[in-house]
């Protein structure tokens, strides 16, 4: 089906086709269910109780965007904007965990996009999110429910250090579309990790994705991307405090723990990035 005429989201009220508006301030269904853009331009479609997962604050998301901006992660974008590549001219992109909207908009662009969907559960991390993606839709919303995509409806979902949702990736990716999934390696920040007491990363994480995803994906390639980063303090604070150790780490004690630190802090990052074919 031609991209143009293929159905994009669903209302998670009723499942039927979500419209937006000429603006892209409203969105409505033929039911009669509406959902009006924030002010900072992203859309709250998470009905009923909400979420039980613990969403970024807007401290992790300032020190998530402060650290990206840094061009830190450039590695990763090369590798994702790689591996992303699809039979699509002009495709459809999800990012299902897209946080501010970093990877999203780099991939988008690389692929030169007809639509892209950033879904996360944060509104501090949708906010930045509808800001890099201004022709897109921002979406809070939890991924482990059913998306509010229609069947089909994308051609490359990215998933980057986020939940995945099998079944749901499946559904909403054409027959033949790819996902591309991001874990960090245990050797991930460990200099940092020793000095702060981040949270481990388990052993063999990336290998339990394929087994994990199913019998509706099929791998087709894997890259490793390592490589050591010199931090600034400024910088390893923010690496620190962008993921979930902030919900448990103490700021001023971080600042004294950095106190006894050298910088530039030579600290390693270490990710996998894998290719999977929607059968």
């Amino acid at each position: 089906m031609p991209i143009e005429s293929r159905p994009l989201l669903v209302c998670p009220a009723c499942g039927e086709k979500l419209l937006a508006d000429a603006g892209r301030r409203r969105l409505g269904c033929p039911q009669g269910h509406g959902f009006d853009a924030a002010k900072q331009g992203y859309f709250n479609l998470l009905t009923g109780a909400g979420t039980k997962f613990q969403a970024d604050t807007a401290d992790m998301v300032q020190a998530r965007a402060d650290f990206l901006g840094e061009g830190h992660y450039a590695p990763l974008v090369q590798a994702l904007t790689d591996l992303g590549t699809t039979a699509a001219a002009n495709p459809v992109v999800l990012d299902a965990g897209a946080g501010t909207g970093y990877y999203l908009a780099e991939v988008s662009k690389a692929l030169d996009a007809s639509e892209v969907v950033a879904l996360d559960i944060s509104k501090y991390a949708l906010r930045r999110a509808a800001r890099a993606l201004p022709s897109g839709f921002a979406l809070v919303w939890d991924v482990w429910r059913p998306l509010p995509l229609a069947d089909g409806a994308a051609d490359l979902v990215l998933n980057v250090f986020a939940p995945r949702n099998p079944q749901e990736f499946r559904r909403v990716l054409v027959p033949g579309g790819a996902l591309v999934v991001v874990t960090p390696l245990p050797s991930h920040l460990r200099e940092l990790r020793a000095i702060a007491g981040l949270l481990g990363i388990g052993a063999g994480k990336d290998e339990h994705v394929a087994q994990a995803l199913g019998p509706g994906f099929t791998l087709e390639a894997s890259r490793r991307v390592e490589y050591s980063m010199d931090l600034s303090r400024t910088d390893t604070m923010n690496a620190a405090l962008m993921g979930p150790s902030a919900h448990h780490l103490d700021r001023a004690g971080l600042e004294h723990t950095l106190d006894s630190a050298s910088f530039p802090l030579s600290v390693s990052a270490a990710f996998s990035v894998s290719r999977f074919a929607a059968v």
